[in-house]
């Protein structure tokens, strides 16, 4: 029986990834080097910050400063968002009050830096249907290592195979099903390769499709 909902945040509850790769593009154009909406999509989705900064780095062989680059990425991002904002996702908002009228469980599992988070989430008046939440800093290891649902489950007090997730990344996939924890993914940018795809429950067209999906369990 399913208890909790654990939700990913960029790129399944907000509509962010654009402003992440316009981030990254524009760092790497400080150091001459171009960067493609497909390579971002390749690489980057679901991941920590701080370990796509360190790929970059390395990939690039940049041997820039990750600190200096962590504070240019979220100065970067501060000004795009004030300037272009964040929607939510189409379905979120039902979802979420469906969740809590019917006595779910709900918690966040983000890669996310948690001050960003809940100033993401709180522009939006939604923190308030959330019994919980786990970020970055919370863990040792970020998604794809299954670390963050495992947390979150542990801060629930329930099991894995009380919870379902709501991923939008391969990266999320993985991490959900190394935890043991069935996944439903709600793809974004990228369409999850069929090693991904067969280690979810389903995967749905947007979040309006979560509740049928739950009320047929």
């Amino acid at each position: 029986m399913i208890k909790a909902i654990i939700f990913d945040m960029d790129g399944l509850m907000i509509d962010s990834e654009m402003i992440s790769y316009k981030c990254y593009k524009a760092i790497l154009s400080q150091f001459g080097y171009s960067f493609t909406l497909n390579e971002y999509i390749q690489d980057y989705p679901g991941r920590p910050l701080i370990a796509s900064l360190e790929f970059i780095n390395k990939k690039y062989h940049l041997n820039y400063d990750i600190q200096e680059q962590l504070e240019n990425f979220h100065q970067l991002e501060y000004q795009m968002i004030e300037k272009e904002g964040v929607p939510l996702k189409e379905g979120l908002l039902e979802l979420l009050h469906y969740l809590k009228k019917n006595h779910y469980l709900t918690v966040i599992a983000s890669s996310s830096h948690q001050e960003r988070a809940e100033k993401l989430l709180e522009s939006h008046n939604i923190l308030q249907y959330f019994d919980s939440a786990v970020y970055g800093k919370d863990v040792k290891k970020g998604k794809p290592f299954p670390d963050i649902f495992l947390k979150a489950c542990e801060k629930l007090q329930i099991k894995t195979s009380e919870a379902l997730v709501l991923e939008d990344s391969e990266a999320g996939i993985q991490a959900a099903y190394d935890a043991q924890i069935p996944v439903i993914c709600i793809p974004d940018l990228k369409y999850p390769q069929e090693e991904y795809i067969n280690k979810t429950e389903i995967i749905l067209q947007s979040l309006k499709e979560v509740i049928p999906y739950l009320e047929k369990e």
